[in-house]
């Protein structure tokens, strides 16, 4: 599994999520706490928006914690936006391409979960990619093939209700063979404007999710960035959130209704951070 986190809100350096907390997300590349692999040394990536509509990314193969160019361009951007991701291998090699985020026009996106035996079916899955967008298929993990479904489905007008057609489509696919656990999701993508992320899963092991709201904005995450559980909010299963510089709304997030719409105001009960796998 994966570590990730995001950022929605007023100009924000980098390192103030990746390097700086105490449980920063290099420090969750070697030793993460809400997942079952606490080591996530399979390579490292940021995706930014700045003054351009498509974002800079930036990825290597390295750990995270050995990454002297990450700590630097950290340590140097301010965005309003960014996803950044430290990755746990479910079986496709390390390298560059299979690296998070993944980007295509001003879209990105990031992935912590797996879609069951993916290597019987990577090539029925690759098939539902749509013909003109099939060239962007530079890697060989399920979450690039995910993220490129969804584009397929309409993502840039319909940024959950396409994400969540995807995740229905390939769960489908692994539920012919039996593969279990057919689906694990819990991803962020954007259009530098919007932030979304979703949590879901097709059995009861759905990975972690959390977000945290200030006046500076909402910061999404894989995993709590300090010990202090209470000022995070786990986000409930089959659920996705939708974020704005003037909005939060909280979504259902189901395949089997992909096209649900209706939200509500994050004001609604939420259960709060707990440190579990």
């Amino acid at each position: 599994m994966c570590r990730w986190v995001a950022w929605l809100g007023k100009p924000l350096f980098m390192e103030d999520l990746i390097s700086r907390p105490a449980h920063s997300l290099i420090h969750q590349s070697r030793d993460a706490h809400s997942c079952k692999t606490a080591i996530n040394a399979d390579g490292v990536g940021v995706a930014w928006y700045g003054a351009l509509p498509e974002p800079g990314l930036y990825k290597d193969t390295r750990p995270a914690w050995s990454d002297p160019n990450l700590l630097q361009i950290a340590r140097q951007i301010a965005a309003p936006v960014f996803l950044a991701h430290v990755r746990a291998s479910t079986g496709s090699a390390t390298s560059y391409n299979n690296c998070h985020p993944f980007a295509l026009r001003r879209w990105s996106f990031m992935h912590n979960g797996m879609v069951g035996g993916f290597g019987k079916l990577r090539r029925r899955v690759e098939m539902g990619i749509d013909e003109a967008l099939y060239a962007h298929r530079f890697g060989a993990t399920d979450s690039e093939a995910l993220f490129l479904t969804a584009m397929g489905l309409g993502l840039e007008n319909s940024p959950v209700g396409a994400m969540a057609r995807a995740v229905r489509q390939i769960e489908a696919l692994a539920r012919d063979i039996d593969a279990t656990p057919n689906m694990r999701f819990t991803a962020c993508w954007s259009d530098g404007q919007s932030l979304y992320a979703a949590r879901y899963a097709s059995d009861e092991h759905a990975p972690s999710l959390y977000y945290q709201q200030s006046s500076e904005g909402t910061l999404i995450v894989s995993e709590p960035l300090d010990n202090n559980g209470n000022d995070w909010t786990e986000v409930p299963v089959n659920t996705a959130l939708m974020v704005t510089q003037n909005d939060f709304q909280i979504l259902p997030f189901l395949p089997e209704n992909a096209d649900a719409t209706q939200g509500r105001k994050a004001e609604q009960p939420a259960q709060k951070a707990q440190e579990t796998a």
